[in-house]
């Protein structure tokens, strides 16, 4: 098998239809655009929005909501799934890194420790943030919680 050698599969790829190309071809004339109006000239845009005039859906409707522009958002790990890491790897120590290679976060991720499940290995836990829940079950085993600044 060669490049020059390969076509399409059959079915897959169709002619263009030619307009605008004489009356013979039965699309010549205005060429399929309608008669007269903005939309039969040659380079008519319409807006982002537009609706044909009608009223826009974006003004339709009413502004509704907050976005709050200095929330942090934070990629939630449990304590059971740093657990399930710490066995996977055999390791004491946790970071962002470790959680990342095990498909847990993503490398610009701020990472964020839950409570959620049981510890039963002594960790030390490095994370950008945990939860009081999280803190005092990592304690309890017997390992520590680092926050990262």
């Amino acid at each position: 098998m060669k490049l020059e050698n390969l076509t399409p599969a059959k079915g897959a790829t169709k002619k263009c239809k030619r307009i605008g190309r004489g009356e013979g071809s039965g699309k010549g004339g205005t060429a399929t655009r309608g008669t007269k109006g903005a939309q039969a000239r040659a380079g008519y845009e319409h807006k982002i929005g537009f609706e044909g005039g009608q009223m826009p859906i974006q003004r339709r409707l009413p502004k509704f909501g907050f976005k709050n522009p200095t929330r942090v958002e934070y990629k939630a790990v449990n304590v059971a799934a740093v657990q399930a890491v710490a066995e996977a790897l055999s390791v004491s120590e946790i970071n962002t890194e470790d959680l990342v290679r095990a498909g847990l976060a993503s490398k610009n991720d701020l990472v964020k420790v839950l409570g959620n499940g049981e510890l039963t290995a002594a960790l030390n836990v490095t994370a950008h943030a945990f939860s009081k829940t999280a803190v005092s079950k990592i304690e309890a085993a017997g390992g520590k919680a680092i926050v990262i600044e």
